[in-house]
């Protein structure tokens, strides 16, 4: 395995630092506030970065996402690359794949995905009921691919009649809404629960790819601080019990980091990667939350403080950390997959 960049992928992260590091500012966040910030996101468009996502692969797009969760920037990049884009051009007829995917690259359409199937949608007569308690991004999403209780998949325009979307205030600012189908006529993608079990892999692996750059940011934030504040004439860095924490708080984010590039280098190869998907979703669950609980310890009194910017990264890994299933959840499917992969291997 060799996770080194494609030159068409490390051009791309290299761009994606420069917008998200140059306009991701804490002004433009506290501006935003749980909103979107439509400007960022228009900057982002017109440079062809989600629109690149089809061409750089998954692993393309965990790049991206690292330097969006560097910064905590408020933008719909891992819903409408995860939920849109991939699946349209993974799942999708030619035709539709034609119509929709102009649209999602340049931004002038939003997607999100009402994902993992909870069982609070069913099908009936070609119809689709019930709700979603929350969806991320819902409410600047121009679709949503929502998966029934069969596990078929479903693109649902949001402005179809039939269609709700209640503001929900998370953790995270991200633009959240409580959806609900009343009776709504769906555009089906792909055939089978398979569709639906690649599209939730590929988005465990990419909000890993999230969860990596939230932490990164996170630690990069609390080293800044360790190493300018004093006390007792001294930097707190110099500390061991600092320096221990961070070291380990260091280890967490390279082991997320690593898992997911494996996991995204495995589905851009097509090869089997159910395995991978879930060790990464674990580690962005239970590393993801030690990290950022770390950057905020070690920021002491300053890291209660709810308007400093490392705490906008201690929600982002509060929230990452349960997205598509707490780490508990996702050990367990890991457990089932492991155990039924060796029945069917047989006896050595």
């Amino acid at each position: 395995m060799d996770f080194t960049p494609s030159e068409d992928q490390a051009a791309a992260q290299g761009l994606a630092a420069r917008i998200f590091g140059d306009l991701s500012t804490h002004e433009r966040l506290v501006a935003a506030g749980a909103g979107t910030d439509a400007g960022l996101w228009k900057e982002l468009c017109t440079a062809g970065l989600p629109g690149a996502v089809a061409d750089i692969g998954l692993l393309g797009l965990v790049l991206l996402l690292e330097e969006q969760g560097r910064t905590t920037a408020q933008v719909p990049l891992a819903a409408t690359c995860a939920y849109g884009i991939l699946p349209v051009a993974e799942h999708g007829t030619a035709e539709q794949r034609e119509r929709l995917l102009p649209a999602l690259r340049d931004g002038t359409a939003v997607a999100t995905g009402a994902l993992p199937v909870r069982g609070e949608v069913t099908l009936v007569e070609g119809a689709l009921y019930g709700h979603v308690p929350w969806v991320p991004w819902l409410r600047d999403a121009t679709q949503v691919l929502v998966a029934d209780a069969e596990r078929g998949m479903w693109i649902v325009d949001t402005r179809a009649p039939g269609v709700s979307a209640a503001p929900v205030e998370t953790t995270a600012p991200w633009s959240t809404g409580r959806l609900g189908l009343d009776g709504v006529r769906g555009e089906s993608l792909g055939t089978g629960p398979g569709a639906c079990s690649s599209v939730l892999a590929a988005s465990r692996i990419a909000f890993a790819g999230l969860q990596a750059g939230v932490c990164a940011g996170s630690l990069a934030r609390a080293v800044h601080y360790t190493t300018t504040r004093e006390q007792f004439g001294r930097p707190l860095s110099t500390n061991q019990g600092v320096l221990l924490r961070a070291a380990d708080a260091h280890m967490d984010t390279e082991a997320i980091r690593v898992t997911a590039y494996e996991a995204a280098w495995r589905y851009d190869r097509r090869l089997d990667h159910r395995a991978q998907a879930l060790t990464a979703a674990w580690w962005a669950s239970e590393a993801g939350r030690r990290v950022v609980h770390t950057g905020q310890h070690l920021h002491g009194g300053t890291g209660a403080d709810l308007d400093h910017p490392v705490h906008r990264h201690f929600l982002w890994g509060r929230q990452l950390s349960a997205y598509l299933g707490c780490g508990g959840e996702v050990l367990e499917e890991l457990g089932l997959l492991l155990a039924e992969d060796g029945r069917q291997e047989g006896p050595p």
